[in-house]
């Protein structure tokens, strides 16, 4: 993990200028993802609960996946300093404990007032498209280069 996060200022951007981040998803991220948002939905934490639904075994939530597109805005493209104006998202495939998915981002076109419209895919690591969004940001006008900020450990109980 890069230890220092910085920006592309909308000047910078270009159309087709493209990030990647990857992340394997785990009990810890379902847990906490779901102490943060209070969706306790049992598809997500009751092993017994999702075996008997449609997806026969926990997924991950919707907008777990979400979270993750937005930290890749925040922190990859354009970076620190953007600020989200929206985002569009289709949940195409259920996202699995212990999946490895790769959040794409691609810059579709610049519009005034500094906004940039971000494609926003997420792929499993079957190379299978689990989501498919736009987003809608404002790019940061100045250059920022800054330590990635060290979160404290955090134990379940």
């Amino acid at each position: 993990m890069k230890q220092t996060l910085e920006n592309r200022t909308y000047d910078e951007l270009t159309q087709g200028d493209k990030a990647t981040v990857s992340h394997v998803v785990t009990e810890r991220d379902l847990i906490l993802f779901a102490e943060v948002s209070g969706d306790v939905n049992p598809v997500h934490l009751d092993e017994a609960f999702a075996a008997a639904t449609a997806f026969k075994g926990r997924i991950a939530h919707g907008m777990f996946s979400g979270a993750l597109i937005s930290a890749a805005i925040a922190c990859e493209l354009p970076g620190p300093g953007t600020i989200y104006i929206g985002q569009e998202m289709s949940f195409m495939r259920p996202v699995r404990l212990d999946d490895e998915i790769r959040i794409e981002l691609e810059v579709l076109e610049k519009l005034p007032r500094n906004r940039v419209r971000i494609a926003t895919r997420v792929f499993n690591q079957d190379g299978k498209q689990v989501v498919d969004g736009t987003a809608t940001v404002m790019a940061p006008t100045e250059k920022v280069s800054v330590p990635r900020p060290q979160l404290p450990s955090i134990t379940l109980g």
